[in-house]
């Protein structure tokens, strides 16, 4: 059997965007991270240019999966912008971000490879963004680098990453929703999204279907010492949350 490893990262921030089928002047963001989208951040990390699809091909074949520790809440935007010759004001578009959400995501792969990329990670020649560049991470996205691992095993074990306030104001979900790259021999049903990059060449950029299967997994515990990632805005996360409940001034 060929030994594989699995590199984790928390991705978590003020606002984040995944969109697949985003068309136009409507920006849409799906439910959870996309494929597209991750891949893309790791392979900013690591120097690839969107020209080198001989670059990307690697980190496209990699298997994935996202469990969503804490899905946020869709929001809408409204953008103008002015074209920098003509100043002409260009058309008005809707886009929609997730707020305060909070994801695990898993790449399943060669073990070196994975080594890569979470040593990019650590030290990325281009910053990490969520989807968007106006949607930066609150804190490192990398959580940990599984040597000798299944994808399954890792997402339904590794612990609960939503943040202090998010437990501290909701009751513990009895599980968590996986969605995970389909197998060959999986008999699992599964949904298709097209989310699997072929090239991310702004003069060609092209992604193909994938097979997604969507379960349930038992929550796990949180960080032993609540000891995760120091989240800038959690100062003002109550605050905010009391206004918006009632209880403010």
């Amino acid at each position: 059997m060929t030994r594989t490893g699995v590199l984790v990262l928390r991705l978590a921030g003020p606002l984040q965007s995944w969109g697949a089928s985003s068309r136009f002047t409507r920006r849409t963001t799906e439910s959870a991270p996309t494929k597209s989208g991750v891949i893309g951040l790791l392979a900013a990390a690591a120097g690839i240019d969107r020209d080198d699809d001989a670059g990307l091909a690697p980190l496209a074949a990699l298997r994935f999966a996202v469990r969503i520790d804490q899905p946020g809440t869709r929001i809408r935007d409204f953008h103008t912008a002015h074209h920098a010759v003509t100043g002409k004001s260009m058309p008005l578009s809707e886009r929609f971000y997730l707020a305060d959400a909070v994801f695990v995501a898993a790449v399943e792969g060669e073990p070196a490879l994975l080594t890569r990329l979470h040593t990019a990670l650590r030290s990325p020649v281009y910053l990490p963004f969520l989807g968007r560049r106006s949607c930066p991470p609150s804190g490192p996205v990398d959580l940990a680098l599984h040597a000798d691992a299944r994808l399954e095993d890792v997402v339904r074990d590794v612990p609960w990453q939503a943040s202090a306030w998010y437990r501290r104001r909701h009751r513990k979900p009895q599980q968590l929703t996986v969605l995970r790259e389909k197998t060959a021999d999986d008999p699992a049903p599964a949904d298709a999204l097209r989310d699997q990059p072929l090239s991310f060449s702004p003069a060609h950029r092209r992604h193909a279907l994938r097979s997604i299967v969507t379960e349930q997994v038992p929550l796990p515990p949180h960080p032993p010492g609540d000891n995760q990632q120091h989240d800038p805005f959690e100062a003002l996360t109550d605050d905010l949350t009391d206004v918006l409940d009632g209880d403010g001034a």
